[in-house]
């Protein structure tokens, strides 16, 4: 025979020499919960090895985090005050700009922060925005969405997300950032998320699940792919810096497609459900957590993925995965 692929997987150091897609750590981004309070290191039993941080303890959590290599981190509150309006997302004092504050004191540019933006942690109903006449009304929850972005960013915030999926909020954000005098803080768009069953134990942690109905009406339906370019190429002209599709697994044809249609760089956000799945069968013996684990991020980033959001990041780095 002529051709003969296995010469190149004889040993560890030619496969090594020949692979085609490279992960590595700079890819990672390590989502935290922080809540009010003090001393709190709460577990969160459906995402087994995350918890719930005060932002003291969120301190020192950070703290052994950059000493291994985990310097880019997404920030969610939990905790505060729910109503109607969502209005606790954008007070001054949100646990969450408190959080930033502390961080950016200690750590200043050794830590990248980055915030989710969303109101469904804070409105009584868990709903991602403002409802009016039974519905989620989109241009009231604009507002209020793009208030949020600025309380983050007046705190120090490197970057915003926005989660919400209403129409226009990325453009609505990027207007009111550059008004104020931040128009190098960046978005990172949720672009392509769709309504999801992977979300549940991320619904437990930030205490967000809807109390009534579900989030079809605003969130992507999993069976239009020509609607999630729709979407990513409308928030790259409205100024997102980077674009992500959510969940991972379930939609890396989704990432693939998005690659090869911007020149922006392209996150994936490896959810709850995902990571909680992962967790769930390792305790049980049914396979073994690191191969799983590193067999997924290098499927992210054959997809195409730049970026990979994921609870596993801490074990990757610690473990030395």
């Amino acid at each position: 025979m002529i051709h003969r692929p296995r010469r190149l997987r004889k040993n560890p150091i030619v496969r090594d020499m020949v692979a085609e897609v490279r992960f590595h750590k700079d890819m990672l981004i390590y989502p935290y919960f922080v809540e009010k309070g003090k001393n709190i290191v709460s577990p969160i039993s459906s995402m087994p090895g995350i918890n719930h941080f005060s932002p003291d303890t969120l301190l020192k959590d950070v703290e052994k985090g950059l000493k291994k290599g985990i310097h880019k981190i997404l920030l969610f509150g939990s905790g505060e005050t729910k109503s109607a309006e969502g209005k606790s997302a954008y007070h001054k004092d949100t646990v969450v700009a408190e959080a930033i504050k502390l961080l950016k004191k200690n750590f200043k540019d050794d830590l990248y922060i980055i915030t989710d933006v969303c109101l469904c942690a804070y409105t009584s109903h868990g709903h991602c925005g403002i409802i009016k006449d039974g519905h989620v009304h989109n241009d009231s929850s604009v507002a209020a969405i793009s208030k949020m972005a600025l309380t983050h960013a007046e705190a120090g915030a490197d970057m915003v997300a926005p989660s919400d999926m209403m129409d226009g909020r990325v453009g609505a954000i990027r207007n009111v950032l550059d008004e104020k005098g931040f128009e190098n803080t960046s978005i990172m768009s949720y672009s392509i998320k769709f309504a999801s069953s992977y979300y549940g134990p991320f619904r437990e942690a930030a205490d967000s699940a809807p109390q009534y109905g579900d989030r079809k009406s605003y969130q992507m339906d999993y069976r239009n792919p020509d609607e999630a370019m729709k979407e990513a190429w409308l928030d790259e002209a409205e100024g997102a810096d980077v674009l992500m599709v959510k969940p991972a697994l379930a939609y890396l044809d989704i990432v693939t497609r998005l690659k090869a249609n911007t020149h922006l760089p392209v996150a994936c956000y490896n959810v709850s459900g995902e990571y909680s799945m992962v967790k769930a069968a390792a305790a049980k013996g049914w396979i073994d957590e690191k191969s799983v684990v590193m067999e997924n991020m290098h499927a992210f980033a054959r997809a195409g993925c730049n970026l990979i959001i994921t609870y596993h990041t801490r074990d990757i780095l610690e473990k030395g995965w």
